[in-house]
């Protein structure tokens, strides 16, 4: 067999298209969306903003805002077939999954068709982005054998899922909390889950397709996954005094800690400082302050005996956990906040297509084998 040409396994430094929209510079620690620093979005703008900077390509006049904050609201309504789903699927189902096949079953009441039609393609961006948060909420709610809350439109993205997961009006810090999360996760480059939408999109399939192949990628505990098994984790180790020992544990056997280090971020991750504020803050007004005492102390080993820095998916495990929300809808937030970018990177795709078909480095055997009939096989 002749020997293997040198090749980049799983893509890794392979610029496969460009975008404009997210520049992330692993070895500088540094992210934008559309020259934007992370840093100062956070400082001065809404989720919404980042949104229609992401789908349009520039920060939105306040007229703007106002208009895709009305278009956001009023697609807050699901088809009845996927509420019904909802409250059919199993009450043990893994949210992501009902997640997934929710957005796909979106697909069956768009009867418009053309999927390459620029106008309504950015009209089924903000339909999706507006009803992922419906169908994570409305699922919690149903597998609790709780009503959903009836629809409202005077509250914000963040403040319209906290409200409608829980029942009751969401307190402005949470709200702003994790309204500044949503920011952190809409956008990171060319990961998993975009490259899924992308390669999807670019078979000239269809934008609920592409968001369908974006969430079942980003439910690995590879990708989105990981801020579940963050707290996981921190359960598992139980108590501020068993964090060292654990640690050198998973480094004795070379075990994965959640949650550190970045397949791209050389240094700190721009996105974890700002959730391990949010942290901190959310622990000390809550009179809990185990779990955030726990993550430092994990992130400062890591720091001094690996050089490895937490990641977002590190603070964000305890910012969610610290606003009261279950293990197991980590992830679907990943995705509320994530469909802004996914969707964005779709209508980029569809500009200026091109269909992705990369080779494959066969290893198998080079000569033709014999069929020996059935019989006679072992």
């Amino acid at each position: 067999m002749p020997e293997a040409p040198e090749y980049a396994k799983g893509l890794a430094g392979v610029i496969a298209n460009e975008s404009k929209l997210s520049d992330v510079q692993g070895q500088e620690g540094r992210l934008r969306y559309l020259g934007y620093n992370i840093d100062d979005l956070v400082e001065h703008t809404s989720f919404e903003e980042v949104l229609y900077l992401l789908h349009r390509g520039k920060l939105p006049t306040q007229s703007e805002l106002d208009e895709l904050t009305k278009a956001l609201r009023d697609q807050r309504e699901l088809p009845q077939g996927v509420i019904d789903f909802i409250k059919a699927a199993p009450k043990d189902a893994g949210p992501m999954d009902v997640v997934r096949t929710g957005v796909s079953m979106l697909g069956l009441y768009d009867t418009r068709g053309d999927n390459q039609n620029r106008t309504l393609n950015e009209e089924r961006a903000i339909s999706i982005c507006a009803k992922i948060p419906l169908i994570v909420a409305y699922y919690h709610r149903s597998r609790q054998g709780l009503e959903f809350p009836p629809i409202r439109k005077d509250l914000s993205e963040a403040g319209h899922f906290l409200y409608l997961i829980s029942g009751n009006e969401p307190g402005a810090e949470a709200t702003k909390t994790l309204d500044v999360a949503y920011i952190l996760h809409a956008d990171h480059g060319m990961n998993a889950s975009t490259f899924s939408a992308r390669v999807t999109i670019a078979t000239l399939s269809d934008m609920y397709s592409a968001i369908t192949s974006a969430i079942g990628t980003l439910k690995g505990p590879l990708h989105g996954g990981a801020n579940e098994g963050v707290i996981q984790m921190l359960n598992k180790i139980g108590s501020e005094d068993k964090v060292d020992a654990y640690v050198e544990d998973c480094l004795a056997n070379k075990k994965k800690i959640m949650g550190i280090g970045h397949r791209v971020y050389r240094v700190l991750d721009p996105r974890a400082p700002h959730l391990q504020k949010m942290a901190v803050k959310l622990t000390n007004e809550l009179g809990e302050s185990k779990w955030i005492n726990m993550s430092e102390r994990i992130a400062t080993m890591m720091r001094e005996r690996k050089g490895l820095n937490a990641n977002v998916d590190f603070y964000s495990a305890t910012v969610y956990y610290s606003l009261g929300i279950p293990t197991d809808l980590f992830t679907p937030i990943f995705a509320i906040s994530r469909a802004a970018g996914w969707t964005a990177q779709v209508l980029e795709q569809l500009d200026d297509n091109r269909l992705y078909r990369p080779l494959t480095y066969y290893s198998g055997p080079t000569e033709d084998l014999p069929i020996t009939p059935i019989a006679e096989r072992s």
